[in-house]
Order: C-alpha cells, then sequence, then structure tokens
C-alpha cells in the first residue's frame, strides 16, 4: 500500500509538475529572503548577506533536481519528452511522415479487416457459454464406406445415460415450415429438437422460458420457441407473445419464450444460422418412425456438453469402450463388417465448415501485406537516418549516450507505426459496410462481423508489436553513426553507412520475395478459380429459374392432404400447367430441395440396400437421393447414356422406379449393366405411411454426370426417384424460358397459391445466380489475395524505386567523376539498372523457395492445377523482375544525365 501511494503522489506530481515546480521556486525564494533579512539584524552588507544566505541554503537548481527526482516518474518523463521531439521530428519531414502512415494504415487496415472477419468465424464460432465444451457426435460406417449416417433414438439415449457426458440433444437440420392464419402464408426456417437442446448449449430466453430438459413427449410437445427477429418482425415485438397459438403447418402450438437478440442457432452457414423457430419433439412417436436402433437420418445431428474438465481425448476414449460394449450387446444390429464408429467432433469445427483453409489462407496473404509495409517503413526510416547523419553526430559529440538515442529513435517509429495503424483502423471503421459486401453470404456467422473493441485492441497491439521489431533495427544502426567519419564528410557528399546499405538491401530483398510468394497465391488461386468457372457443369442453367414452395407435413398423417404421391401429384401437375402458361416461361419441372444443382446445404442421403448384396440397412452405402418429375431432366439438359427416364405412366400404384447417374453405376456395379437391378432405400415402401412392407425399386435408366453437388466434384453417385411415386415436402419449381426475373416469382405466387392459398413461395433465383453462390468463398479468396498480390507489388516496386534512388543518390560524386573521366551515359544505366536487377533475381529465387511451401499449404484449395504449375511460377518471376527493372529505371536515367560539372563543383 505505501508503494501504490508514493506511486500515486508521483503520479500527481507529475500531471502537476510546472505548478509544483513553481511552488518550490517559491519556498527556495522566501526562504532566501528570511535567512537574508536575518543576515542583516546582525550586520552584514546586504550583498554579503544575501550571499551567505545562498551559501547556507545551497545550490538551488540541485535543490530542484533532487526534489524533482524524489518526487517524480523519470521513465514517464523521459517517455513523454521522447513523444514530444518525435512529434516535431515528425512535422519537420511532412512528406516522409505521409508516406509512412499511409503505407502502415494500408498494411494495418488490411490485415485488420481480416482478422475482423476471422474473429466472428474463427475465433468466436460458438457464442454460448464455455464452447470449448460442445462437441457434434457423429456415426461412421467406414467399412461400407458411409460417414456421418446419423444417430438413432436408442442410441441416442445409450449416449445420454453414459455418464460421457453433461447432457446430449437431437436437433434436425434447418427445414421449412408454413405459418399460417395471417393474409399470406409464410415459410419460416425452423428445427426440431430434443426438450434439452437449449440447456445443452447453455442459453436461455429473454422472454418466458425454453422447453422442459426432462419433457418425455415421445412426438412434439407443441410447443414452440421463436427468435427474437421473428417477434419483433411479425408480432410487433408484444409482450403478451406468450401462450399465443401458431399454426404450423396446420398443427397449433403455443409460444413459450422468445430467445435473446444475439442469439445465433449453431450452423455451417449462415441460412443455418437464422433458425427463426424451435419445435420440442422426442423423435419416438407420431410423426416419427418408431424408435429403432438401425433407424438412422442423416439430417439428424446430435451435440453434446462434456463434463466439466473433461477433454475430447479422454470423452471419446470412454466413448469407444461404450461402442464396443454396445456391438457386443447388439450383434445384429452392428454386423462386423459396417466397422460401426462414433466420434466426437468440437463443434466449432463444424460450424466453421470448409471456410476454415480458405480463412486462414486470407490471413497469412494479409500477413505478408503487413509485413512488405513494415519492411517499406523500416527501409524509409534507414533512408532518413543517412540524412540525419550529421545530426545524430553532433548529439553524440554533446555527450548523448547510444541507449538514449536509442530510445529516441525507437519512440519515433512506434508513434509513426500507432499513426499507421490508428489510420487503418479509422478507415475500416468508416468503411466497414464495404467489407461486408465483399464477404460472401454462405460464411458463417455473417452478421457478426463487425469493428469492435476487440478488433481494435488487435490494431493498437499490431501496431505496437511492428513498430518494436521493426523501428528497432533503425534505431540501432542510426545510433551507430560514425562521429568523427560523419563531422568530416559533412558537405562533401556522404556515403551513408555501409550497414545500413546492406540492411536497405536485405529489406528490399524480402519485399520482393515476400510480393513473389503472395503473387504466386494469387495466380494458382486464379487459374484455379478460372478453371472451375470454365468446367462443364452437366447441366443447363441457362435462362432457369428455381423458386421454392413448402407442403405442409401436419403431424397427424391422416390429416395430411397431400399424403401420398398420388394426392400430390394432382396438385403437382396443376401447378406444372400453370406454370407453363406463364408468359416467357418453355418448360417447367419440379423437384425436391435437393435436386436443386449446388443449391442446398445438406443432401440427406439414405442408405442403399443392392439386391443380393446388402440385407441390412445398417450395412448399406449411403447415396443421395434427389426426387424430381419427369420432366427435370429435359429442363436441365441432363442427357440419358442408357435405359429410360421417367414418364407420366411411373406412377404410386405402379412398380417403382428409380435412375441413377454414371459415378452410381461405376461404383455400385463396376463392369456390369445397371440397367435392371433392383434396390431398396432406407424405410422405402409403397408409399403410405401406415404400410410397414418394403418394396424394391428397379433402376431404368442411366445418365451423365452432372457437377449438381460441388463443381469440383463430378463423380458423387446419386439415385433419382420420381416425385410421382414418392411424394416431398420441400419442392422447387424449375422453369425455363425468357423470363422476367423481376415478375416472376410474384406470377408463380398467384398460380400456386389459386391452387392451394395456404402454399408459400419464396426464395425464387436464376441457376446462374446459384452457380456463381456456389463459387462465393473461392471467388472472395482469389479476389482478396490477388488485391493483396496487387499491393505488395507495388509496395515492393516502391521499394526497390527508394533503394536504388538512394544508392544513386550516395553515389553521385563516383557516377560525376567516372562521367568525367570519360564513361558511357549507357554504361551508367547498365551499372544501375544492373544494380537493380541484383536485387530482383535475388528476392525472386527466396520468393521462388517460399512459394513452393505455401503453394502445397494451400492445395486444398486448387482445382486443375498442381500447386508446381510452371507457367504460374515462370509468368510471376517475370512480371516482379519487369516491375523492378522498371522502378529501377528512373533513378537510372536520373544517373545518367548527371552534369559531372555541376555535381563535382556542388561536392
Amino acid at each position: 500500500m505505501k508503494f501504490l501511494r508514493r506511486f500515486f503522489t508521483r503520479l500527481s506530481n507529475l500531471a502537476t509538475g510546472r505548478r509544483a515546480d513553481q511552488r518550490l521556486q517559491d519556498e527556495i525564494a522566501e526562504h532566501l529572503a528570511l535567512q537574508t533579512e536575518e543576515n542583516l539584524r546582525t550586520g552584514m552588507p546586504p550583498g554579503e548577506a544575501r550571499r551567505q544566505a545562498r551559501l547556507k541554503l545551497g545550490a538551488g537548481e540541485t535543490i530542484r533536481e533532487d526534489h524533482h527526482a524524489e518526487h517524480s516518474i523519470p521513465f514517464i518523463e523521459n517517455l513523454l519528452f521522447d513523444l514530444r521531439y518525435a512529434v516535431r521530428m515528425l512535422l519537420r519531414s511532412p512528406g516522409f511522415s505521409f508516406i509512412a502512415i499511409a503505407t502502415m494504415a494500408l498494411g494495418i487496415g488490411a490485415t485488420t479487416a481480416i482478422y475482423s472477419v476471422i474473429d466472428a468465424t474463427l475465433l468466436h464460432p460458438l457464442p454460448y457459454r464455455n464452447p470449448a465444451e460442445l462437441v457434434r457426435i457423429q456415426d461412421d460406417l467406414p467399412g461400407v464406406g458411409a460417414q456421418g449416417v446419423g444417430i438413432s433414438v436408442p442410441e441416442w439415449r445409450d449416449l445420454e445415460s453414459s455418464g460421457i457426458f453433461q447432457s446430449a440433444s437431437i436437433t434436425g437440420t434447418g427445414a421449412n415450415v408454413n405459418l399460417t392464419g395471417s393474409a399470406q402464408p409464410l415459410r419460416l426456417s425452423f428445427k426440431q429438437v430434443t426438450p434439452n437442446y437449449f440447456a445443452v448449449l447453455g442459453v436461455d430466453a429473454q422472454l418466458g422460458r425454453t422447453f422442459d430438459p426432462h419433457d418425455a413427449t415421445p412426438g412434439y410437445n407443441l410447443e414452440v420457441v421463436i427468435s427474437d427477429g421473428l417477434w419483433r418482425r411479425e408480432f410487433g415485438a408484444d409482450p403478451h407473445i406468450l401462450g399465443r397459438a401458431l399454426r404450423l403447418d396446420n398443427d397449433v402450438y403455443h409460444v413459450v419464450g422468445v430467445m435473446p437478440r444475439g442469439f445465433r442457432d449453431q450452423g455451417s452457414t449462415s441460412e443455418e444460422q437464422n433458425v427463426e423457430l424451435w419445435l420440442g419433439a422426442g423423435f419416438a412417436g407420431v410423426p416419427f418412425p418408431p424408435p429403432l436402433r438401425s433407424s438412422r437420418l442423416r439430417s439428424r445431428v446430435v451435440i453434446a456438453r462434456l463434463k466439466h474438465g473433461s477433454s475430447i481425448e479422454a470423452a471419446q476414449g470412454h466413448l469407444d469402450a461404450l461402442v464396443e460394449s454396445l456391438k457386443k450387446q447388439y450383434p445384429a444390429e452392428y454386423p462386423a463388417q459396417t466397422a460401426w464408429t462414433v466420434r466426437l467432433i468440437p463443434l466449432s469445427e463444424t460450424v466453421v465448415g470448409s471456410v476454415r483453409q480458405s480463412l486462414v489462407l486470407l490471413f497469412g496473404a494479409v500477413g505478408l501485406v503487413l509485413l512488405i509495409s513494415c519492411v517499406n517503413v523500416a527501409n524509409l526510416l534507414l533512408t532518413r537516418a543517412s540524412a540525419r547523419s550529421r545530426e545524430i553526430a553532433v548529439r553524440q559529440a554533446l555527450g548523448a549516450q547510444r541507449a538514449r538515442l536509442i530510445r529516441q529513435f525507437l519512440v519515433e517509429s512506434l508513434l509513426l507505426f500507432l499513426l499507421g495503424g490508428i489510420a487503418g483502423f479509422g478507415i475500416l471503421f468508416c468503411a466497414g459496410h464495404l467489407l461486408l459486401r465483399l464477404v460472401p453470404e454462405s460464411l458463417p456467422h455473417l452478421n457478426d462481423i463487425g469493428v469492435n473493441w476487440g478488433v481494435m485492441a488487435f490494431a493498437l497491439t499490431v501496431s505496437v508489436a511492428a513498430g518494436t521489431i521493426f523501428g528497432l533495427a533503425p534505431a540501432w544502426l542510426m545510433s551507430r553513426a560514425d562521429l568523427i567519419g560523419t563531422l568530416r564528410q559533412e558537405g562533401r557528399g556522404a556515403s551513408g553507412s555501409r550497414d545500413r546499405s546492406r540492411a536497405r538491401q536485405i529489406l528490399v530483398i524480402s519485399e520482393l520475395a515476400l510480393s513473389l510468394v503472395l503473387m504466386v497465391a494469387a495466380g494458382l488461386l486464379l487459374r484455379s478459380f478460372w478453371d472451375l468457372f470454365n468446367v462443364q457443369p452437366g447441366f443447363n442453367a441457362d435462362r432457369t429459374m428455381a423458386i421454392e414452395t413448402w407442403l405442409a407435413g401436419p403431424n397427424d398423417p391422416t390429416k395430411d392432404p397431400y399424403q401420398t404421391a398420388t394426392q400430390e401429384s394432382v396438385l403437382l401437375r396443376e401447378i406444372l400447367s400453370r406454370s407453363r402458361a406463364l408468359p416467357g416461361v418453355q418448360e417447367a419441372a419440379i423437384g425436391d430441395e435437393a435436386s436443386l444443382p449446388l443449391g442446398h446445404s445438406d443432401p440427406g442421403g439414405l442408405p442403399l440396400i443392392r439386391e443380393g448384396i446388402e440385407t441390412m440397412d445398417n450395412q448399406a452405402p449411403v447415396i443421395d437421393s434427389p426426387i424430381v418429375s419427369p420432366e427435370y431432366f429435359h429442363l436441365l439438359g441432363m442427357p440419358l447414356r442408357s435405359g429410360r427416364l421417367f414418364s407420366d405412366q411411373d406412377l404410386e400404384d405402379t412398380p417403382q422406379v428409380a435412375v441413377i447417374n454414371q459415378a452410381a453405376a461405376h461404383t455400385y456395379w463396376p463392369g456390369q449393366y445397371p440397367v435392371g437391378k433392383h434396390v431398396r432405400l432406407h424405410r422405402d415402401t409403397r408409399g403410405l405411411v401406415s404400410s410397414s412392407q418394403p418394396v424394391w425399386t428397379t433402376i431404368i435408366g442411366v445418365i451423365a454426370d452432372a457437377r449438381t453437388e460441388s463443381l469440383a466434384d463430378a463423380a458423387i453417385p446419386q439415385i433419382y426417384r420420381s416425385v410421382h411415386q414418392r411424394p416431398a415436402k420441400d419442392l422447387v419449381i424449375f422453369l425455363r424460358g425468357q423470363l422476367d426475373s423481376s415478375t416472376i416469382a410474384t406470377q408463380v405466387r398467384q398460380q400456386v397459391q389459386s391452387v392451394d392459398a395456404t402454399l408459400p413461395v419464396f426464395h425464387a433465383e436464376t441457376l446462374d445466380d446459384v452457380l456463381s453462390t456456389s463459387l462465393s468463398v473461392r471467388r472472395f479468396s482469389m479476389e482478396m489475395v490477388a488485391c493483396f498480390a496487387a499491393t505488395a507489388l507495388l509496395l515492393a516496386g516502391l521499394g526497390i524505386y527508394g533503394t536504388i534512388s538512394y544508392v544513386v543518390n550516395e553515389q553521385r560524386r563516383e557516377i560525376a567523376i567516372r562521367l568525367a573521366l570519360g564513361a558511357q551515359r549507357d554504361t551508367i544505366l547498365k551499372m544501375v539498372l544492373r544494380r537493380g536487377l541484383g536485387l530482383a533475381v535475388a528476392g525472386a529465387g527466396l520468393g521462388a523457395a517460399g512459394a513452393l511451401v505455401v503453394s502445397h499449404l494451400m492445395a486444398g484449395l486448387l482445382f486443375g492445377v498442381s500447386p508446381t504449375d510452371p507457367p504460374t511460377f515462370a509468368g510471376v518471376t517475370l512480371v516482379l523482375t519487369a516491375v523492378a527493372l522498371a522502378a529501377s529505371y528512373i533513378p537510372a536515367l536520373r544517373a545518367m544525365r548527371l552534369d559531372p560539372i555541376t555535381t563535382l563543383h556542388s561536392e
């Protein structure tokens, strides 16, 4: 406490330093006056009285210095003095200060911008309590090549009672639900979750409550929790919303709670996070299928919270033991050939998804830009040091200690970097909305990206760190000025310190090397994106629109007007007929959401049982299974390779048929003719929900492969079923023709609702837009890296220009003597260009080695191009060399045009 009191006293004295010093001077003057008066009373002459008073008191300046040292903080005082001096020096060189601050603003601003994206996605992907405890539990069947097959309800109960977790919850992937009862039916995104879902996440409602974690209702409990956005948008933030009845898919639910405003559901894309309704369910009663151990759905996800203090590795060990125990207890359900395993995956990993590698690449790229900016400013500081050589020498001659000079120069560097960081952050703060426009909508936690205090702290931390690291070397070299040599050479044309010249060359080579690394990365991404953009998707997206609707699925199947495929077909045929009659429409087709090429997040595959090969669902591989109308393949231009396509005669009461793609034929019937083969999909029945007798489906045709899941992969097995034999709730209406995108959605809505007024129509987009959106993350990465590479090339060019210019300025006396002795001006030009070329070659060599390492690290982001692509490496090296020579040419031209007489006379 005593130390703290002394510290705060000294801090107070520092803040009131001038007033305290004035008080001390007044006290000294008063003491001298009193002592002088006393001496006068003893009979001393006035002059002698004053002299004796001063001798008795002692030296006034010494008293002031001792008092100041006793009651102040020298470190802070010196720092403030250095700051004032640094500000004066920066104001004396406004051009240098502006260039240095602008360069750092560019580097730190770009780095901070990308950090704000990473902060919201990678560093804080889960805005929940103790997010490290949250895991996703995934079932795999590696023996049959199936991953993420889903966990059955009995398996979930085993996990809940295992003691490994605090709690585990089943949640479905985001789906649609119809809200009716208002002027227009609304399509809302919802999730069906077990009642303990919010307890697992560790969140509570802002109004009302969430579900009771101990609720054992087997089906839906008819309670709904709504999002804050839905509450405000559709219900005007009504405080009496609790207990209100909502008609969802023709079932009545009661609102029990409203989630907090900032709550975002866990999900790998922004669309999956925009859930607006949560329905509590036990997944074991109507309308869900019987809770059999083999009844797994890929659309169901199990998340759990680890016990306090438990690691994922320890929990995985206990889980492996539980799996082995269940295998022995239920050998028929878990045959050895499937090699059933259960894995724990950090929930943050599943949320971030595939964007992690792209964002890490971007952060690495912008880090290189920051390094180049720092190197450029360090080079400027070294150049400025040469101009201040006399000042440094004079200060040393007057007794300045080397440590004192280093501290002074380091403060100047830190001030420059801090001002650059503040400027960069200010620009980002003002232009943050532009950054959000560049970020693809598919990025998780898009709405959470922003410029906050954490981002500002990052910018300031980077500024201080960069200023310290890249300011130390120039400060150290500046403090090593040769006192005698500098003062002797003053006025004769300085030849700067050899150490400083060598340091400048090393810095420029580093800039060029880092620039080449960035340019190679940008070149590879550009070539990869171009190849992917020009790949043939296998379907025709031209002049095609997709418009979605949703058929209500009530909890009681007997109340569903579209319970069977036959009942639904009446609606679908009428919708198709009316859609074809719309202006400009030439073709129309219908499919489920999984049939929308590149426009669905989860294909929702089903186990494929082949006749004579698999006998049980848990032994079967999983395959994607879109449901489409017969017109689908012709509308999208997906050609038939063998057999036939669906026809209007393939109805619910006729033999079940399917069409597969070539990838499925090659994967599951290699070397065989697949047409005529029989398969069965998980829970594949005759169409009626009450029917439990499985039926076989005959493969009638094989179509060409299409890149409907990912443009980067065409070999994904798929089996298509007819919508007139298999009813679907999530429907997509496909239209082709000369369509007016501004009015077609309204026209389709009118036609659909003229058939059934309860159906919402939403999310109209062209397939060209779907294609573009599927490339959004790759495009974002490519554009950002290309922008950073161009910036790095510009900075490197400026760096080599500044270095060569300074070399020419240092050697102007030597060049003038060469010219006076008869050297050709072309020779001088070549000499300077050769120096620039040497720096470029050295930088290119180092950069090529670094680029080889980086290109292999980013191999997962490339498509159709090798990480060691020779044309890219050669082209980038040529561009860098050309820029280096161009940057060297201007000072070389200036050197060639020197007037020897004028130059030597001025020296």
